[in-house]
């Protein structure tokens, strides 16, 4: 069974001050695992297709799990889904909407595009490491990931 540390994570959120406490979220849930963070749908796509400033895969390896918000500018969370669940080569990375939406609209949208989970974001750190700690609980101990994506 892989190592569970070597599962890297990625978050695509545009919110400065969302990114601090998320990256303190998971600093205080005491996960081991890589948490990088890109801050629009494009830099995602960039980052997940290897495209500059991206191309090192040493540097930037793939992720085992994305954690994507919704409302994000130049290419939002909704498009950005929706392309790579379309792209054979990225389809099989989960990924968890971690948003402020709790629009039926947005829920039902994603699912159809495929996402795994659909969380809105609490208002409260507190709620946002309860969160966190679920999530690396049962994407990180429970679930089986895949550890490689050949064809990239």
């Amino acid at each position: 069974m892989p190592d569970k540390t070597s599962v890297h994570i990625l978050v695509a959120d545009d919110d400065p001050d969302d990114c601090l406490l998320t990256r303190e979220a998971f600093r205080e849930s005491r996960l081991a695992n890589e948490v990088r963070f890109v801050h629009n749908g494009e830099e995602l796509l960039n980052y997940l297709r290897g495209a500059p400033p991206f191309a090192d895969r040493q540097r930037y390896p793939l992720p085992g799990l994305i954690l994507l918000d919704l409302n994000m500018p130049l290419k939002d969370g909704r498009e950005t889904l929706a392309e790579i669940k379309a792209d054979p080569r990225l389809r099989s990375i989960p990924v968890v909407i971690l948003t402020t939406s709790a629009e039926e609209e947005d829920i039902l949208r994603s699912y159809a595009n495929g996402v795994n989970s659909f969380i809105t974001k609490p208002v409260s750190f507190s709620g946002l490491l309860d969160v966190v700690q679920a999530l690396g609980h049962y994407w990180l101990d429970i679930v089986a990931l895949p550890t490689e994506h050949k064809s990239l």
